[in-house]
């Protein structure tokens, strides 16, 4: 029996029982990913669920958003949640690359339509050539469109640990 756990966008909660190659698996589809159980019958796959205490994916869930998502005590100050998405409230001078940057790091999923990112700036009082600058941030390896066809943006890897380790760690410094 094998038990994997393969990150996947969808937001949906439902079972997916495969078979093939006298294996069995079963896709658990959650909101932060996806859950794989694997097995050779499905009386294995079956038995293995039955294992899993009631409050799991509960439990799992919060583990992987607690240490995915920034949490808004490391944000305080920086950025502001709101209906909208995230809003700049920092007083400290940053360039137009590190609040794309910080708007990216702080929205769902880390992804963001050039539209949306507009709106956000501006309701931070922030104006901004979104569209150049996320192009520049593109050749610069920071951001890339996941899906070409879609006109979102995604921070990269590299993209995230530049806001961590760059931008956020001097405005932290900044403000202790």
């Amino acid at each position: 029996m094998l038990a994997t756990f393969i990150s996947s966008p969808k937001k949906k909660h439902y079972l997916e029982g495969i078979c093939g190659m006298k294996k069995v698996k079963a896709r658990i589809k959650t909101p932060f990913g996806e859950i794989v159980v694997e097995g050779e019958s499905p009386q294995e796959v079956l038995s293995m669920l039955e294992t899993f205490p009631e409050s799991f994916m509960e439990k799992v869930a919060n583990l992987v958003s607690s240490r995915l998502v920034p949490s808004t005590a490391q944000l305080k100050g920086i950025v502001e949640f709101t209906t909208e998405g995230p809003v700049i409230i920092t007083r400290e001078k940053l360039t137009h690359y590190e609040v794309i940057g910080l708007i990216l790091y702080t929205s769902e999923e880390k992804r963001n339509t050039a539209a949306q990112i507009t709106k956000l700036l501006e309701s931070s009082g922030i104006k901004c050539m979104v569209p150049a600058r996320l192009n520049e941030m593109t050749k610069r390896g920071q951001v890339f469109k996941p899906d070409p066809s879609r006109p979102e943006f995604k921070l990269t890897v590299q993209g995230e640990r530049w806001v961590e380790d760059d931008v956020l760690a001097r405005l932290r410094g900044k403000m202790a």
